[in-house]
């Protein structure tokens, strides 16, 4: 064998290498991607389920409870496509019927009612950090699946492109304010 198919044996083994380890690298951000994202199921289905305890308690007006109960209900029972959307309403029906301290001091004078209020704002402050989590781990994906190299040698295989999930997840001000 001659020195020159010898360095470029090494360069094709050595490129191979560096393929192989990038599409690893993939490979492990699109697990933690599934990871995050089941994360941030468990924590939104958490949030709806308490949103729909606390509207069937009786500790609310009946207005704030049926809204409350339908924008928990919608998001809990949401398709795929629509879940953005139906979370975010649930977030924005948060903030309505907490909007003012008052209405979590009425829930919190309820009997069960500071264990509940409890649990919502921890449900409703690890929403946000949920998700931050999964569209961290979405954007290093599809960085790294924007390089040539990983389109070129399609080094992502038929994983389906990575979609951040988009939805307003402000708290609502008065559990926020009651838990700082």
């Amino acid at each position: 064998m001659t020195p020159t198919l010898i360095w470029i044996l090494v360069a094709l083994v050595a490129i191979g290498l560096y393929l192989s380890w990038t599409a690893g690298r993939l490979d492990r951000l699109h697990a933690r991607i599934d990871a995050t994202r089941a994360g941030l199921d468990a924590q939104l289905l958490r949030r709806a389920s308490v949103a729909q305890e606390l509207a069937t308690a009786g500790v609310l007006d009946p207005a704030a409870s049926i809204v409350l109960y339908e924008a928990a209900h919608a998001a809990r029972q949401a398709e795929e496509e629509q879940r953005e959307v139906a979370e975010s309403e649930l977030s924005q029906a948060l903030r309505a019927v907490f909007a003012e301290p008052a209405q979590v001091e009425a829930v919190r004078e309820a009997p069960g009612g500071e264990a509940a209020a409890h649990e919502l704002t921890e449900a409703v402050r690890r929403v946000p950090m949920a998700r931050r989590f999964h569209n961290d781990a979405v954007g290093a994906a599809r960085r790294l699946r924007q390089h040539r190299k990983v389109r070129w040698f399609r080094l992502a295989g038929h994983a389906p492109f990575p979609m951040a999930f988009e939805m307003d997840d402000e708290p609502p001000a008065a559990l926020v304010d009651r838990a700082a």
